[in-house]
């Protein structure tokens, strides 16, 4: 069977380092992520994740290394002659490591949420949806007053994404609360309802820092769900970096495992949850107790594999 993530993938990360003074936090990390996948990125705390995703996202600018990434195919050839411009993009193919957060999300079209959940908790669920929009309603309105004289143009923009946001607080179970504050919604809720106003961006790849933290056993169900859901929906990519193990096993194509900053795994979920190495330092055992752990860490991809 072909990895997509060898074959096909949207994002292709090369020798990534992020230093902070002495601090190494992220050494030659290098990974690609298949389109259509959900690629999980895993570790212990400290490993580099965040950092990792702070420099994928734009919030850091690495030390050294290559984030190539494409929403439709990504061509080496292409990526060798960006490399050696000065330029950021070529078409539909950008290097992240020369952009600035903003150009992240609004030209490459990546998305992210939190491990701290984010919205705006005063505003109301579709509210939350709505504002996610707001670039392409300024668009349609010419960025001007056209929105203020009820332009055709602004009209049919702004019907459209109240039904796409109306459609995402139906999948998301939220019809019932669309007016409600989303600081007033269970944690649960509120998590999901981060997920759809990304998505309300219209996102290639969807980049989402430990969705299932502090969840319930029945939460992670219905987060694994929407996840698979938007997988299966073909038109959005997804890389996560969780500590669940069962949400990890239960819903990823792809798992990249980083230790103290440097990769020590990468695979399908079943050859990463049989690596001794990452037995050892994922769990955080001895060579010794590998055996207990690898038990352990069966029964928790056991758990997922029932739950599907």
């Amino acid at each position: 069977m072909s990895a997509r993530w060898i074959d096909d993938p949207i994002l292709r990360v090369d020798a990534l380092t992020m230093r902070f003074g002495g601090l190494v936090a992220v050494n030659e990390v290098s990974f690609a992520a298949g389109r259509g996948d959900i690629t999980a990125l895993i570790g212990p705390n400290g490993a580099g994740k965040t950092t990792l995703f702070n420099c994928l996202t734009g919030f850091y600018q690495p030390t050294s290394g290559r984030i190539a990434f494409s929403p439709e195919r990504l061509d080496a050839e292409k990526i060798e002659r960006l490399t050696r411009s000065a330029r950021k993009s070529d078409g539909d193919t950008f290097l992240l490591e020369r952009m600035a957060d903003h150009e992240i999300v609004r030209k490459a079209r990546l998305a992210r949420t939190f491990q701290n959940i984010r919205l705006f908790q005063g505003m109301s669920a579709l509210e939350n949806l709505m504002i996610a929009q707001g670039r392409s309603l300024s668009r349609a309105a010419g960025f001007s007053v056209l929105g203020l004289l009820g332009a055709p143009s602004w009209r049919r923009a702004e019907r459209a994404a109240v039904d796409r946001a109306a459609g995402w607080l139906e999948r998301i179970g939220l019809t019932g609360r669309a007016d409600d504050p989303a600081g007033e919604l269970p944690y649960g809720d509120q998590r999901r309802l981060e997920i759809a106003r990304a998505m309300c961006t219209n996102p290639a790849l969807l980049c989402l820092d430990e969705p299932a933290a502090g969840l319930n056993a029945t939460e992670s169900r219905d987060l694994a769900d929407l996840l698979r859901a938007i997988r299966d929906e073909g038109e959005t990519s997804i890389l996560l970096i969780e500590h669940d193990m069962s949400v990890v096993m239960r819903i990823s194509d792809h798992v990249v495992v980083l230790d103290y900053g440097q990769k020590i795994a990468d695979g399908s979920p079943v050859e990463v949850r049989e690596n001794s190495a990452v037995i050892a330092a994922y769990l955080g055992v001895e060579e010794t107790d590998e055996p207990a752990a690898e038990a352990a860490l069966a029964e928790s991809a056991k758990t997922g594999s029932d739950a599907t």
